[in-house]
């Protein structure tokens, strides 16, 4: 098994850093090399060049956070899927709150300049300048992007309602670029300004179409990836088997997830993220996925035929993290499909403890399966049932550590609800695992 990965994503992690870094520099350099003494010559002016610089900030965190989960190849590969998304989720509330802070700021300062009341004032700024308007729904669009984006709305909400919401981020960012560059001091009679600030959204832009549109349409097409059969696993648990051609070329491993579109009424505008719940073969794919939502219980009623298009392989829940003889996989409910997938990956005597934790035995998904996996192992796998109530089975380091005592050396994979994943890394803590060999794919909407 390979380890080289490692270094190339710290050595990734920096160039993004230093990459971030430079385009921030050259944002605020917007505003600091055009600043005129008028801008800072009362309160009034001060408060609105800080509202400008707050706006040029705000709209390069939500650019980078859209080139974040762009699915750039060499991005992903360079810094990891995983980490991209979780410093995209970080970078929306700033960039929600500094646009927030440039709209409340400049109406303040130009109020003051004006003598006139706030809500006067925001009056005239939407009617006086160009596209005022259109950067006002865009900031509406932006809030509610970013308010359901918490985890408490999301909770509350079903994915495609969230999927929706969150693309108002897309129209939100579009929106806002005209009054920029129309009324900002910083682009007026300033070229090179103007121009750096247009490649940024034609950026933004141009990595959407081609890497989240047109390279997954063309090799969805040429891989003609169709549904072969829907399979009733339980109650509200389907897996749907796909076939296609050269699926090897997608070089994706048990794990990983892909963003899946079936070209049938209701499926084919929305992208929804369900992991491989078997190690991917050169003709078939599988996800199991459980009923959660209008579009995953409507799953069962695919016909087969229907074309299929995938955006992917993402995720680094891969077999090639592990750096220990013996790995302890944990699996809740559902969660168990890429757990399923991951164990066929590990190779050279790799030995597997599966600690499988259900509500009831009807909830035991591809059971079967993992018995038989057991049975062909050699003894290199066990498998634990933990069925029942959370007080019957607490996952904390002494259960675990009863379960499997080489459970603090060990690589520690787990998939499924919060609670448990949270409990789970809680007791690897208390082991002594190191951040490294824990390894979590939590149950929430995987991007973005």
């Amino acid at each position: 098994m390979s380890h080289t990965a490692r270094p190339a994503r710290t050595a990734g992690v920096d160039w993004a850093a230093l990459l971030t870094g430079l385009g921030l520099g050259l944002t605020i350099s917007l505003e600091l090399t055009t600043l005129r003494s008028s801008d800072i010559s009362s309160v009034y002016a001060s408060i609105n060049t800080f509202s400008r610089l707050c706006a040029l900030v705000g709209t390069y965190f939500a650019l980078l956070g859209i080139l974040l989960v762009a699915r750039i190849p060499w991005v992903e590969r360079g810094v990891g899927h995983d980490r991209l998304v979780t410093w995209h989720r970080k970078l929306g509330p700033y960039s929600l709150f500094l646009v927030g802070f440039h709209v409340l700021f400049i109406t303040l300062g130009y109020a003051g300049q004006d003598h006139i009341s706030l809500i006067v004032e925001l009056w005239r700024l939407l009617h006086q300048y160009m596209w005022m308007w259109a950067a006002l729904a865009g900031f509406i669009f932006m809030i509610s992007a970013g308010v359901t984006s918490y985890k408490k709305a999301r909770a509350k909400m079903s994915y495609e309602t969230w999927w929706i919401i969150h693309i108002y981020t897309y129209l939100a960012i579009g929106l806002s670029f005209m009054h920029q560059v129309l009324n900002g001091p910083m682009f007026i009679e300033h070229p090179l300004n103007r121009l750096y600030w247009t490649l940024l959204y034609v950026s933004m832009a141009a990595s959407i179409a081609i890497w989240r549109i047109g390279i997954p349409l063309l090799r969805s097409m040429r891989h003609n990836l169709r549904v072969e059969k829907v399979v009733i696993e339980g109650p509200g648990i389907i897996s749907v088997i796909m076939r296609g051609r050269k699926l090897s070329k997608l070089a994706a491993e048990g794990g990983q997830f892909f963003g899946w579109r079936f070209f049938s009424r209701g499926h084919l505008l929305m992208s929804h993220p369900y992991s491989l719940s078997a190690a991917p073969t050169e003709h078939l794919l599988r996800i199991t996925v459980k009923d959660l939502g209008d579009h995953s219980r409507s799953l069962a009623f695919i016909k087969p035929g229907t074309r299929v298009f995938v955006e992917g392989p993402y995720g680094a829940f891969t077999a090639g993290r592990s750096t220990r003889p013996h790995v302890v996989l944990v699996g809740g409910g559902v969660g168990i499909t890429p757990i399923r997938a991951i164990i066929e990956e590990f190779r050279d005597g790799v030995q597997m403890d599966v600690i499988y934790r259900a509500s009831k035995n009807e909830d035991l998904v591809l059971k079967e399966e993992l018995d038989y996996l057991v049975s062909k192992s050699g003894g290199l796998m066990r498998v634990h049932y933990l069925v029942g109530p959370r007080k019957d089975h607490p996952m904390d380091a002494k259960t675990l550590r009863r379960l499997v005592p080489r459970f603090a050396d060990s690589d520690i994979y787990i998939c499924g609800p919060a609670p448990l994943v949270e409990a789970v890394r809680q007791a690897s803590r208390d082991c002594g695992v190191p951040k490294n060999r824990f390894h979590d794919e939590a149950f929430a909407f995987h991007s973005e």
